[in-house]
């Protein structure tokens, strides 16, 4: 088995749905790689937004960009896989559809990201290539890459 993956605009969340992507977001990107950040930065309602769910639980998440919001090429990012479920692989069906997502929402084959350091061989199997000198974004090691 395999997540459900669905994507909607942020307005469309119910209560639960929004509850269960902070509280995604918070345990991996606050608690698990204990950094503090302001992680609702206030660019959810302009993302549309990858969800993977497994037997009723978010399991796999990502935030969709349009050219120009986030970087001038469409953008992925807040890239989750719930920790216990990491290893199902289940970050490269997650990959490939927002891939695809930036392709049929956007009409775009150009994407950027800002990928954490030790995530760069994944991202490249994705077609994603390093464009930057590795950088600190919230104190931990990034680089950009692009697609397309």
């Amino acid at each position: 088995m395999k997540p459900e993956f669905k994507i909607k605009p942020f307005k469309a969340f119910s209560p639960a749905e929004i509850y269960q992507v902070l509280q995604l977001r918070s345990e991996v990107f606050v608690v698990e790689q204990n950094c503090v950040y302001q992680d609702i930065d206030g660019k959810d309602d302009k993302a549309l937004h990858l969800l993977g769910m497994y037997d009723g639980v978010l399991v796999a998440y990502a935030r969709l960009f349009a050219p120009g919001d986030y970087f001038e090429n469409a953008s992925i990012g807040r890239v989750i896989v719930k920790p216990g479920f990491r290893d199902k692989k289940w970050g490269h069906d997650l990959m490939k559809k927002a891939i695809a997502g930036i392709s049929e929402h956007y009409g775009e084959s150009k994407i950027t990201i800002s990928a954490q350091l030790y995530l760069k061989k994944f991202y490249e199997s994705h077609g994603f290539v390093a464009t930057s000198e590795v950088y600190l974004e919230d104190d931990i090691p990034h680089i950009e890459m692009k697609r397309g």
